[in-house]
């Protein structure tokens, strides 16, 4: 795949350094020319258009008949080259000269900017490191990255950037993730976290086991889904191309039919053959036709920059057209991990102590949020020995002191232990754990699986915009409760004790108010996903089950970044709007002047070129949304 995108790019430049050696000679013979009509006559003018029309006029020629004879289709550059032709026939060669000087640098600049459009492919591709250091039996050594396998051992030295996807072994380092998640602020990470390809180590000394080789890495299918999305057309895109085509023909057939009136009414045969060259430039749907994929395109590439992906066009179309977002819970809304969230007892560290040491040999996801939690506040486990599991009730163990154990209510019925009450925790919103010993109760951890920190303010963004939202969850009332008033959501938007097939349901009935978007995390609910009119899948660096499955892949787990999303989309919309009224207004007051006003030649070229590059630099504008992580506010 890297190899194929260096082919395109050596293609590419070349093609780029011809097309500037061209438009030079035009320029220079245009120079000549009107120095010849303004200055100083003199043989150098008819040198002068000869240049115009051979570096100018015979390329587009020559792509207009190529284009018909390979792919069976009018190319708008035959109605450029058709009205050049017919000013030179007339005697107005200099008009036609500046007809093709005109559209010569009006095609060099719309190459140009959609160039630094497409150039988000080269850009990440240039973000990958070329070498790697490798550690082997203790020694370090400097390798090409392409040969690393997964289960090497790589060193990341502080200021480098990761050189393949991994997870770290040993060491902790603030990570800047803005290049893959679209992520402003750097992310900590630890022994166990995964790093991705071209994130870069700030500060500290990390080894890294590879976990996936180059060709397969988080970049590769960046780069991959980039590509695709760029060729993928969008419906907009398909309806403009669809319409110059056809149209194309419509102009030829109206210029054919404008000669013979003007002719017919009285006219000369050069002055009707004059003013149909004009009608034919003035009709001509250049703008019409590039300011679709301009829009598009940018849109694609600043989304791409800012750690979001969409599978092409139609999924950024579609997505501004999204009137609810229904969320999943757990892993979406919330980290999908357990944490302590409250303690109940007269001595905290004590009782953390006993507790973890008794959690020290269990796999629960509880028992691991307790361990974090000791951890964090550096605390020592005492020790435990003989400790036993007891599913749906506890776990019990021997201290130094004599039996204890730790559990719900039901082992603490068998230990018959009087629980106390403890105001505003009976409603099971959160998960109780009591430590005791024999009918002692020694102390309780309340254990919740909490929001993200983006996701109140992702939230609230998206309400802002005027959408509908809703979360969806198999867990019980209790919890989905207490998780959507900590969101900020209002009851009617919290959905509980689901079923799969009942979340489909729901989607169902939001998308008969209009379009829905559902996001998850791409690998669970791919029911509701595909019923949805927009699929996103959130936190998906990294996965390629998510990356695949969805129609938008959100790299980082920043809420923040799906309300950019959604408000680039719609900004896209807006502007592709903008351009298709500017392109056809502008048209339409071109074609007036031309059959009634007698629109002079020149000034159908100055108005149709400029409206050409005035549509491209409007999508442009697209490429520096705030939604990119070098352009977003701190």
């Amino acid at each position: 795949m890297a190899h194929d995108h260096a082919l395109h790019a050596d293609h590419a430049e070349t093609e780029g350094r011809r097309d500037a050696v061209l438009a030079a000679i035009t320029l220079l013979g245009m120079a000549l020319a009107l120095v010849d009509a303004f200055l100083w006559p003199g043989p150098w003018g008819v040198a002068g258009l000869s240049a115009v029309y051979l570096a100018a006029g015979l390329p587009t020629l020559l792509s207009a008949l190529g284009s018909i004879w390979r792919q069976h289709r009018l190319d708008i550059d035959l109605l450029m080259a058709l009205a050049a032709l017919a000013a030179a026939l007339v005697g107005a060669a200099l008009e036609g000269a500046v007809l093709l000087t005109l559209f010569t640098l009006s095609e060099a600049l719309e190459h140009r900017a959609m160039g630094r459009a497409r150039r988000a492919v080269e850009a990440l591709m240039a973000l990958r490191p070329d070498t790697a250091l490798r550690k082997r039996d203790g020694l370090v050594a400097e390798v090409p990255t392409a040969e690393l396998r997964p289960g090497d051992l790589v060193v990341v030295r502080p200021g480098a950037r990761v050189p393949v996807d991994g997870v770290i072994v040993t060491g902790s380092a603030a990570m800047d993730l803005s290049t893959i998640t679209g992520e402003s602020m750097p992310v900590r990470k630890e022994p166990g976290d995964k790093v991705f390809e071209a994130t870069v180590n700030l500060n500290g000394v990390l080894e890294v086991e590879v976990s996936r080789a180059v060709a397969e890495s988080t970049v590769a299918q960046m780069v991959a889904l980039v590509t695709q999305a760029a060729a993928a057309k969008a419906p907009s895109e398909r309806f403009s191309d669809w319409f110059g085509q056809r149209y194309t023909i419509v102009v030829l057939l109206g210029a054919v039919a404008a000669f013979a009136a003007f002719y017919l009414f009285g006219h000369s045969f050069d002055v009707a053959l004059y003013r149909a060259a004009t009608l034919l430039v003035a009709a001509s749907p250049c703008a019409i036709v590039i300011s679709v994929p301009a829009a598009i395109l940018s849109a694609l590439s600043a989304a791409a920059r800012g750690g979001v992906l969409f599978k092409g066009g139609a999924a950024l179309e579609m997505l501004a057209d999204v009137r609810a977002f229904a969320f999943d819970k757990t892993g979406t809304l919330t980290t999908g991990r357990a944490e302590v969230t409250g303690l109940h007892a007269a001595d905290e560290a004590g009782f953390l102590r006993k507790l973890a040491g008794l959690e020290a040999q269990s796999e629960h996801p509880i028992a691991e949020a307790i361990r974090r939690e000791v951890a964090s506040r550096a605390l020592i486990p005492e020790a435990v020995r003989d400790v036993q599991a007891h599913p749906s009730e506890g776990i019990t163990g021997q201290d130094n002191i004599g039996p204890i154990w730790a559990g719900n209510p039901r082992m603490a019925a068998r230990m018959r232990a009087d629980l106390p009450h403890l105001p505003g925790l009976s409603n099971g919103a959160q998960t109780l754990v009591w430590l005791g010993r024999g009918p002692a109760v020694l102390g309780a951890v309340t254990v919740a699986d909490r929001p993200r920190a983006s996701a109140r303010d992702g939230l609230a963004a998206l309400r802002r915009a005027g959408v509908g939202l809703a979360m969806m969850t198999g867990d019980r009332r209790a919890v989905a409760d207490r998780i959507g008033a900590e969101l900020g959501l209002l009851p009617p938007e919290i959905h509980a004790d689901l079923l799969p097939e009942d979340k489909v349901h729901l989607v169902a009935s939001l998308a008969a108010q209009g379009r829905v978007a559902f996001v998850g995390d791409g690998v669970n609910d791919a029911a509701a996903l595909a019923r949805a009119d927009v699929g996103i899948a959130m936190g998906a660096a990294g996965s390629e089950v998510a990356l695949q499955a969805a129609d938008v892949a959100l790299l980082s787990d920043d809420m923040a970044q799906l309300a950019a999303a959604h408000r680039l989309a719609q900004r896209t919309a807006r502007i592709i709007r903008q351009n298709l009224i500017f392109a056809l207004g502008a048209m339409a007051i071109l074609v007036v002047g031309g059959l009634f006003f007698d629109l002079p030649l020149p000034l159908a070229v100055l108005g149709h070129e400029g409206g050409t590059v005035l549509v491209v630099l409007n999508g442009l504008r697209l490429l520096a949304d705030p939604i990119r992580a070098d352009r977003r506010k701190t």
